[in-house]
């Protein structure tokens, strides 16, 4: 009985670890990548990328929500900051925005990664724009508030606080707080806010996000 059990445990512990590795391959978005690069825009002139994960995604009209001004969504949904370090070559810096969008960390502390490690890719991404354009304006989006994940608010505050900091350090890179106009008069997140899954937003939720991106679009020189 105890060599079944033992079996038993082995064999779990080798499916959650193939399920983790497979999560943490990049490769796995392949396919969407390969959509995006197939889709180039249709002007660059003034270019504005907005990437990350799924609550960029499912913003399927934050084009038309800023007419004014030429975006481009380059969401890949479950993705964390280390995923787009390993694409940000091919949905970003090719296409020469002025300006870039970037919504991560939200996968990543769900993936039980540390502040310190999100930060680290955080800053390569940046780097490597950086590297192609030094003058391309950054945008860091927070991670927002959900139902879903409230459990871990503490680390999202952590990590908002440190990329807050960050990009004090570079007039080219700014921060976005969408945490905190997500929260009600008692500090705790609004429940109308998002979809069934009680993770992912629905209108309300990306009227609130419409109003905190909005100064920080600018015009390209």
């Amino acid at each position: 009985m105890r060599r079944k059990c033992q079996l038993s445990t082995c064999i779990v512990l080798i499916l959650i670890t193939s399920l983790n590795l497979h999560a943490q391959d990049p490769t796995r978005f392949a396919d969407q990548i390969e959509q995006m690069k197939a889709m180039p825009p249709q002007s660059k002139e003034n270019l504005i990328i907005f990437t990350g994960s799924s609550s960029v995604r499912m913003w399927k009209d934050v084009a038309s929500t800023f007419p004014e001004y030429n975006i481009v969504n380059r969401g890949f949904g479950g993705s964390q900051m280390s995923d787009l370090l390993y694409y940000v070559e091919d949905i970003v810096i090719k296409d020469m925005p002025c300006e870039v969008f970037i919504y991560e960390g939200d996968n990543d502390i769900s993936a039980g990664k540390s502040t310190d490690a999100i930060l680290q890719d955080t800053r390569e991404v940046v780097e490597k724009i950086w590297a192609a354009n030094p003058h391309t304006d950054i945008v860091l989006i927070s991670p927002k508030p959900s139902v879903a994940r409230w459990n871990m608010r503490d680390k999202y505050l952590a990590l908002n606080q440190e990329l807050r900091k960050m990009a004090k350090d570079n007039s080219h890179l700014r921060f976005v707080d969408v945490w905190t106009p997500a929260l009600d008069a008692d500090g705790v997140v609004f429940q109308d806010i998002f979809l069934e899954d009680n993770l992912h937003m629905n209108a309300k939720g990306y009227a609130i996000w419409e109003k905190a991106v909005r100064p920080y679009l600018r015009k390209c020189d």
